[in-house]
């Protein structure tokens, strides 16, 4: 049989019997009163507002001290939460106060999103509660709860309505902390516009279901003041620390030209409704609600999401074990998924990334084989011009060669050559014709013809001269006399006009069959060789 069924036989099967004698449970409240002075309390408020209602100044008020802070500024870029605690001492009873203020709230131009810091703040308490409660070896006796028990909502008095700003951020923040609405700086607006205000604001609140904190009427020692309370909702109130001594008594006042307002005088404001409500009375009910109705449907909506659930289909109480394992075989199922999914698509980008690879390569091979085989035909070009260079070289070295050894025949005779040359020089003559000279080279390889030009004359210009060219047929003079035709020796007489030529007989011989050559030429155009 499970457990939850021998508790609930149990619960159904309960009676009550009598007492023979006194036996000391009845002094239980006692202990508890005890234990819980020896713990200390804890009590954390949330003070949202915007810059300037007075919130610290109120809570310096509300707990007759003067708490550390410094003013806030209205150029804050975005709403931030300041949280400070301190530790109170009233007679033996501690108390752990944990103020949270929020800064710059409602000074931006775009207020959308005023509320959103907010609710992200109490929703980071509840998640490190809930944290602490999951774990397996749990300290709650000495965890600092941090949840916020009380919302001290501070309304500006304009007198007209509320904004929208306040009717966004109340909705948001009604299903996870006690919201009470309280209007700050009651003393600027007048007694019958405070009351209209008050009319105005309740109707608003509830024509847009926005739903404050109601101080407990099930208690019947404290139900009918709880009762008055909430119609005077929301609370109208004055803060200051400024002390005046009215009477015989110092009291808290604000003072101005046209006169003193009094904070703890409920004739003038409400602060002292809200001290007696907010901390004398239902202190310890605020602190319960926040654990049984705000946390728990916070912890509820968390464990939903984590599967978890009080019944099943079926209608029957849901094993926590069971649920653990139902929901870790969903996680391991989702989770080996996930892994198949990721292990295909892995497996898909590697087989792109191989055909991208095997791609590239095979350009790579086509632009080596396309490099290779330029190579090969450069080479083969450069084979080619070598092997020619080098028959060229080799035909050098071999007309060199044949150079060297006609030289080396042509010193040999140089000597007889030497002789007979001197021997030809007396066949060159010197001839003068119209002081035009010219020298005639004598060679014995043959007959030959030779045509001799006079053209120079001595006749000065603008005088009639009638120079004859000649051609005249030559034999060569063989030293040897191997050929039968003697020299000829030729007079030739020029005399057509008035002045004298010159008149010379000489021989001329050529190599035969050829025309003079350029050297030949250069002594027949003028070069003087004698």
């Amino acid at each position: 049989m499970a457990a939850t069924d021998i508790a609930r036989q149990a619960g159904e099967g309960c009676r009550t019997v009598p007492l023979a004698g006194h036996v000391g449970f009845d002094s239980l409240p006692d202990q508890l009163v005890n234990q819980s002075i020896s713990q200390g309390f804890c009590f954390n408020i949330l003070c949202v507002g915007e810059t300037g209602l007075g919130k610290s100044t109120l809570m310096d008020t509300l707990f007759n001290t003067k708490f550390e802070g410094e003013p806030a500024t209205h150029t804050q870029p975005g709403v931030q939460l300041q949280s400070n605690t301190y530790d109170l001492q009233e007679s033996n009873v501690g108390l752990k106060l944990t103020i949270v203020s929020t800064v710059g709230f409602g000074d931006q131009i775009n207020k959308e999103d005023s509320y959103r810091p907010i609710v992200e703040f109490i929703d980071a308490q509840f998640e490190a509660y809930l944290q602490e409660e999951l774990k397996i070896r749990r300290l709650l006796h000495n965890y600092h709860d941090s949840r916020i028990h009380a919302c001290l909502y501070f309304i500006a008095p304009t007198g007209h309505s509320l904004k929208s700003l306040d009717l966004v951020t109340m909705k948001k923040l009604d299903s996870k902390v006690n919201v009470i609405p309280i209007i700050a700086k009651s003393d600027a607006i007048s007694k019958s516009e405070l009351t209209k205000f008050k009319i105005k604001i309740t109707s608003e609140l509830v024509s847009n279901g926005v739903q404050i904190y109601q101080f407990p009427m099930d208690d019947e020692a404290v139900a009918e003041v709880n009762g008055t309370m909430n119609a005077h909702l929301p609370f109208a109130v004055i803060g200051s620390t400024e002390e005046l001594k009215i009477g015989n008594k110092m009291v808290k006042v604000r003072q101005y030209p046209w006169g003193t307002v009094q904070v703890e005088n409920e004739a003038h404001c409400d602060f002292v409704k809200l001290r007696e409500m907010l901390i004398r009375v239902n202190m310890e009910d605020l602190r319960e609600q926040t654990h049984s109705r705000h946390y728990e449907l916070y912890r509820r909506c968390k464990l939903e999401e984590m599967g978890f659930k009080d019944t099943d289909p079926d209608s029957k109480p849901f094993s926590l074990q069971e649920t653990y394992e139902a929901k870790r075989n969903e996680f391991l199922g989702e989770l080996q998924k996930k892994e198949e999914e990721m292990r295909q698509m892995f497996v898909q980008r590697v087989k792109e990334k191989e055909a991208e690879l095997k791609e590239a390569e095979k350009e790579l091979h086509e632009k080596f084989d396309r490099l290779k085989k330029l190579h090969q035909d450069e080479k083969k070009k450069l084979e080619d011009k070598k092997k020619s260079l080098d028959d060229e070289v080799n035909a050098f070295k071999q007309r060199k060669t044949a150079a060297e050894l006609l030289q080396s025949q042509g010193s040999q005779a140089g000597g007889s050559q030497t002789l007979k040359r001197d021997k030809e020089k007396k066949n060159f003559y010197c001839f003068t014709v119209n002081s035009a000279v010219c020298c005639m080279l004598h060679e014995t390889q043959g007959p030959a013809f030779f045509n001799l030009v006079f053209s120079s004359c001595t006749k000065s210009k603008g005088e009639d001269c009638h120079c004859r060219r000649v051609r005249v047929p030559y034999c060569l003079k063989s030293e040897t006399n191997q050929f039968p035709l003697p020299p000829k020796c030729v007079r030739i007489h020029t005399h057509t006009h008035t002045h004298t030529h010159t008149t010379q007989v000489f021989t001329v011989s050529l190599c035969p069959g050829k025309t003079p050559s350029p050297d030949l030429r250069g002594i027949l155009n003028g070069s003087v060789l004698c």
